[in-house]
């Protein structure tokens, strides 16, 4: 477990850590509308590959099943597939990114000026999409054959990348929302070099051949379209909530928009460091169901449970203790550090609430049981957040949160409850052809 845990927590760390970098850049320069148009710019992106994460989650668990069961030709299918779905959805997102730039940026609000340089992070950013994208599928194939080094390699490259460029343009030659968004776009293609020439590598170590079929014909992709599907509706949903976060944050007025954007990187360093374990559930629950194995699968369960829960014990602690710093790194504008340190508490307890939908998801993502997965969010964001959105609203802020809170823990009961009848039951009569 830790050698594929142990690689995605540090790669998965860096990915807030570089949000943080993000904000910390623009929460230092004169105009906090620079801060506020990187939160609402970050969150259409976030929103738009994020909801493409279907692409790494669904690789993974047909690559691990497929890497139980000894089938290389299958590993070849798992990558082709991802890797031409990728590529043809980023080129529709570019061919498409006036329309989809300016109803993405007028969902989510703010005054005329963030605005402004919101769809000036936008239109750059944009250009980063083939890379992201091919980034997921070779990340989700890798961890599928439990490599979990090479996608450490690929997001330190990128994360690094971007880190270095950020304090080049912004820092050093005084550009503003041009050069975050420039930043990203060189650091995913950095990336996806490191990743492409890796997988090159491991296909002339597999003996094997590419079945030109299984790529070229459309009815060939059922079982990568039944997964993926369902894993795209349920992260849209996912996204749909985070979005729906920043959204009201910015009618909540610019200070909370900026405060919240600062704390939400506590939530995503949680989520991205827990998801380094999952990713482990995800590569060895799919490859006990390649094997068949009952007990491998229920030893996976309860080594991963275990750790999941030690670990966000830790993130609490640490904010506990070092919250109050981390906001003053993120930003020294006065107002800005008052307002999140008011709503600390909330990232103070997500930890514990929300482990247990993370772990849950990796092992749902390794048995490919995807609409289950998908169903359970669904669920959660229209009988669980909205509704608590709704009756919490005169709470404000703390009423956004408490919403918030109150969906990661509906998720993570309804996994639970689900586990037995979908997971455990079925599992080992599953296998991906």
């Amino acid at each position: 477990m830790w050698r594929i845990a142990a690689p995605m927590i540090l790669s998965n760390v860096s990915v807030p850590l570089l949000g943080m970098v993000d904000t910390g850049v623009t929460g230092h320069l004169e105009n906090p509308a620079y801060l506020g148009a990187v939160a609402i710019g970050a969150t259409v992106f976030t929103f738009i590959y994020m909801g493409m994460n279907f692409l790494r989650m669904g690789t993974t668990g047909i690559a691990a099943q497929s890497f139980g069961a000894n089938d290389n030709d299958g590993l070849r299918v798992s990558l082709g597939q991802a890797l031409i779905i990728s590529l043809a959805i980023a080129l529709l997102l570019i061919v498409f990114q006036s329309p989809l730039g300016r109803v993405a940026l007028s969902l989510l609000g703010g005054d005329s000026v963030t605005q402004l340089y919101a769809a000036q992070y936008f239109d750059i950013r944009i250009w980063s999409a083939p890379g992201t994208l091919a980034n997921y599928a070779l990340v989700g194939w890798f961890i599928g054959q439990q490599n979990a080094r090479i996608p450490l390699l690929i997001f330190l490259v990128i994360n690094i990348t971007n880190i270095a460029l950020d304090l080049l343009f912004v820092i050093i030659l005084g550009m503003t929302i041009d050069g975050v968004a420039l930043a990203s776009v060189i650091a995913e293609y950095a990336g996806l070099v490191v990743g492409t020439a890796f997988a090159i590598r491991i296909l002339r170590r597999h003996a094997g051949h590419w079945p030109v079929a299984r790529l070229t014909n459309l009815s060939a992709y059922k079982a990568f379209f039944s997964v993926n599907v369902n894993l795209f509706i349920r992260t849209m949903a996912l996204m749909f909530t985070l979005a729906f976060v920043t959204a009201q944050s910015a009618r909540l007025g610019g200070y909370v928009l900026a405060a919240n954007a600062v704390l939400l990187n506590f939530q995503n360093l949680t989520a991205f460091g827990l998801d380094g374990i999952a990713h482990a559930a995800e590569a060895m629950v799919g490859k006990a169901i390649g094997e068949k194995r009952r007990d491998a699968l229920q030893q996976t369960v309860k080594l991963t449970l275990r750790w999941s829960v030690v670990f966000a014990l830790g993130f609490t602690l640490v904010y506990v203790i070092a919250g109050p710093m981390i906001i003053a790194l993120l930003t020294d504008i006065v107002e800005i550090k008052e307002v999140a340190l008011r709503y600390l508490p909330w990232m103070i307890a997500l930890p514990l609430v929300s482990v247990w939908c993370f772990l849950y998801d990796g092992i749902y993502v390794g048995a490919t049981r995807a609409r289950e997965m998908r169903n359970i969010m669904v669920l959660s964001v229209l009988f669980v957040f909205l509704p608590a959105w709704y009756v919490l609203q005169p709470l404000g802020n703390d009423g956004l949160w408490l919403a918030f809170l109150l969906f990661m823990a509906s998720r993570g009961i309804g996994m639970h409850i689900g586990y037995k009848k979908y997971v455990l039951r079925l599992a080992c009569d599953i296998h991906i052809q």
